[in-house]
């Protein structure tokens, strides 16, 4: 199958499982989104989540949240990875959002990646779920290893992955296609333990032998390492 009749049934089939795939991050406008995308650098979105209620209830607007305290907003955010460089960066981005945007929400890929703690794929979170504004598609470890795993990508790195993504795929599906492959990874294809038998992709998956060899050893090896320390002397 080319890679090109690949892509499309990758997404109508992905699209009929998961019709409500969507961000996961917790958000009711641009501007709270930004700051849960530039938190969950490196961390999950469910520990993004639990987090930014308060932080979005004590800072609701780029004004008062550029006037906050580093103390304070880290106190907020410790339970996120590297919360004090990301406290520097919320604070950062407001100020720049304040003095150079006068508090909007820029919709370029170019104005955002100036904000601090703003990169390509954060930027393109926020244009795609923010303001339906399809400049790139989000490569997170999700998207990279089911992409790789399907056949749609041979690229590791993720701005060559999304490269190869957005050559297969029409722009109107970008920010959906993220979505879709994200919630294959975190629901189906589960990099510890991919369920195949449950997937409506495993007759075209390029990688589905392989992951069936893996997933049908992996009871048994589990089980041999626990038998092998238990019989280890202390």
């Amino acid at each position: 199958m080319k890679k090109s009749d690949l892509a499309a049934v990758v997404y109508e089939r992905l699209k009929k499982v998961h019709p409500d795939a969507h961000c996961e991050l917790n958000h009711s406008n641009p501007f709270e989104l930004l700051l849960a995308t530039i938190l969950s650098a490196q961390c999950t979105d469910a520990r993004v989540n639990i987090v930014t209620p308060a932080l979005f209830k004590r800072f609701p607007t780029p004004e008062k949240l550029a006037k906050a305290r580093l103390e304070e907003v880290e106190d907020i955010i410790k339970s996120i990875n590297f919360f004090r460089n990301k406290s520097k960066s919320l604070i950062g981005c407001a100020q720049m959002l304040v003095e150079k945007h006068q508090s909007d929400i820029p919709r370029t890929v170019e104005e955002l990646s100036e904000l601090p703690g703003v990169g390509r794929k954060t930027a393109n979170v926020v244009l795609g779920n923010a303001f339906n504004i399809n400049t790139g598609i989000v490569v997170d470890t999700h998207v990279k290893r089911t992409a790789h795993l399907l056949g749609l990508t041979k690229q590791t790195d993720p701005v060559k992955v999304e490269i190869d993504l957005m050559k297969l795929f029409p722009n109107e599906q970008w920010t959906d296609l993220s979505h879709l492959l994200i919630f294959l990874g975190r629901r189906t294809c589960v990099a510890r333990r991919p369920q195949c038998d449950l997937c409506n992709l495993k007759d075209v998956c390029a990688s589905k032998d392989k992951l069936l060899k893996a997933s049908k050893k992996a009871p048994r090896d589990t089980k041999s390492k626990v038998v092998r320390k238990a019989a280890s002397p202390k």
